[in-house]
């Protein structure tokens, strides 16, 4: 491409190969596609900035992260916008670092920088998370003032938040005031409500749960399954959990690592090494399998 004289790279081109290398985790190449763009008199815009600022951030890569962010509150060809503003909030969200996203929300809003619902929809997940049932309710508040609308993804944050506590009365409120609403379930609701009843010790809430599941035809994926089984094992309930396993291959819904630590770990408090062995086992041929895949 690069021989080709009506067919040079653009800022489109190195914005594609950056995120390529970012989600490949190969940052080492980021600085060296950044030093060819300055040879080739290309500056970066908004969306290659936040391609890599996204990278830096699920990495853990906060210096470099801050460094690239930094660069954009200065720059006057690659601002940052919402999409910048929502990558930083979910960053510091999802490490429970509450005071540098409220932070850096206050400096987005200071840059003029509008938040939309997905913003919004971030920070109820973040103070959700922390047990910060103040904070929630008064995103939620601001936005009905604004009248932004709460969606799915806005009552999976809250039943999330009281299924992780498992406070079983509030999440099941939550739930019943999103149906009255019209908002639709979907599998992330199911796993939030199935572990929720899970760790309120309501084993036959699970099971109806996982019922209606069925009758809203909600679509069961790994997650779905994994939530089941996980609720399983919470309740001893070893010979249901075997019995969910093998419903979750004959629905050729892929078991994780997740799906086996799960299991795994159930089967080692019951001492049933059999059981075990057999789990590793397959545990490695999964490994493997995606191993070849990739």
């Amino acid at each position: 491409m690069k021989t080709l004289p009506r067919c040079q790279p653009d800022v489109f081109t190195y914005s594609t190969l950056l995120k390529v290398c970012v989600d490949a985790t190969r940052f080492e190449l980021v600085e060296s596609l950044y030093e060819e763009m300055a040879e080739r008199l290309i500056s970066p815009n908004t969306v290659t900035q936040n391609i890599v600022l996204n990278g830096y951030g699920k990495a853990g890569k906060f210096d470099q992260m801050e460094k690239v962010l930094s660069g954009m509150l200065e720059s006057k060809t690659c601002s940052p916008d919402v999409w910048t503003m929502n990558t930083i909030l979910g960053v510091f969200g999802n490490k429970g670092q509450i005071d540098m996203m409220e932070k850096w929300y206050e400096k987005f809003r200071n840059f003029g920088i509008e938040p939309e619902t997905r913003t919004f929809n971030i920070l109820i997940g973040a103070y959700g998370k922390k047990r910060m049932y103040d904070k929630m309710s008064t995103v939620m508040e601001y936005m009905r003032k604004l009248e932004f609308p709460w969606t799915t993804s806005t009552y999976n944050n809250v039943i999330e938040a009281f299924a992780d506590a498992g406070d079983a009365k509030h999440m099941e409120y939550t739930f019943d005031q999103m149906r009255a609403e019209g908002m639709k379930a979907d599998t992330k609701t199911f796993c939030c409500l199935i572990n929720g009843y899970a760790n309120a010790g309501l084993f036959n809430k699970v099971i109806s749960s996982a019922q209606l599941a069925g009758k809203f035809e909600i679509p069961e994926n790994t997650s779905f399954y994994n939530a089941i089984i996980s609720a399983c094992a919470k309740a001893n309930d070893l010979m249901e959990m075997g019995r969910v396993f093998e419903r979750m291959k004959d629905k050729q819904c892929q078991p994780d690592s997740t799906t086996y630590s799960i299991m795994i770990e159930a089967y080692i408090k019951e001492g049933m090494n059999d059981k075990i062995f057999d789990l590793e086992q397959e545990k490695q041929e999964m490994i493997a399998d995606v191993h070849e895949s990739d």
